[in-house]
């Protein structure tokens, strides 16, 4: 079964550690199977306070997106964010269709 990796931003301390994750994280999702849906800052927020950066990832299993964080290519990714940024990070099963 599919998951889906979702990526919420609730605080950005440093937009340069962000900007130097954003560039390895990409990458290493890739690598581990991610294939990115969605990415950037909401068009709209209906409920809820955070209006920042948000990312939807597919991947193949829950496993394979677990995987994915500890990967030594995600892990140098989160080295570089540091206290640069507070998220929240959910992995989700897809739905059946």
């Amino acid at each position: 079964m599919g998951a889906y990796w979702i990526n919420t931003f609730t605080a950005i301390h440093d937009e340069t550690k962000l900007a130097r994750y954003i560039d390895l994280a990409g990458p290493a999702m890739r690598a581990a199977g991610g294939v990115f849906l969605a990415r950037g800052n909401p068009v709209h927020v209906l409920e809820g306070s955070s209006g920042l950066r948000t990312t939807v990832i597919r991947f193949d299993s829950v496993d394979a997106a677990v995987a994915a964080y500890h990967s030594p290519a995600y892990q140098e990714a989160l080295a570089e964010l540091g206290d640069g940024a507070e998220r929240d990070i959910r992995i989700l099963n897809a739905v059946d269709s």
